[in-house]
């Protein structure tokens, strides 16, 4: 059986995004488009489906590291903010697109909270939905170059 360890984060990254595309239940907010990632960028994302792009990220995550909550994945989503002359410091990612995500990703029957301040995990649904994807994406790299047939 293939699992999300199995195969590059990238492609099952815009695997997942198109497919969360088609459900209703995560949607891009009003406030998207105007909304950076993090302190330490400096113009908004420049894809039209980030938010989609980004859920789907936060779904790889809290299935590799799960129980997670939004602050540990607002850290894991930052980077370093350019303060000028001065060095650079480290700095975490928008938490409340952190947040609204997972919530969506909740309503979608993806993720969940046991207790309350534990974080969330994947739902068997969301493992079977990234676990899917994840055989798509082997059998796609498979197609693509038949010399790696041998290590599968």
């Amino acid at each position: 059986m293939t699992t999300v360890q199995d195969v590059p984060a990238e492609p099952l990254i815009m695997h997942a995004a198109e497919k969360l595309q088609e459900r209703d239940e995560v949607q891009s907010p009003d406030w998207a488009p105007f909304a950076r990632t993090g302190a330490h960028t400096e113009r908004i994302p420049e894809q039209e489906n980030w938010w989609f792009i980004r859920a789907a990220a936060v779904l790889r995550k809290v299935y590799i590291y799960g129980p997670i909550g939004a602050e540990r994945l607002s850290a894991l989503f930052g980077g370093k903010r350019n303060r000028g002359v001065k060095p650079s410091h480290a700095v975490k990612g928008s938490r409340n697109v952190i947040r609204t995500v997972l919530q969506q990703l909740e309503a979608a029957n993806l993720v969940h909270q046991q207790n309350e301040g534990d974080g969330r995990t994947v739902t068997p649904e969301g493992q079977k939905f990234l676990d899917d994807i994840a055989h798509e994406v082997q059998q796609d790299l498979l197609d693509e170059t038949p010399e790696l047939a041998k290590y599968a």
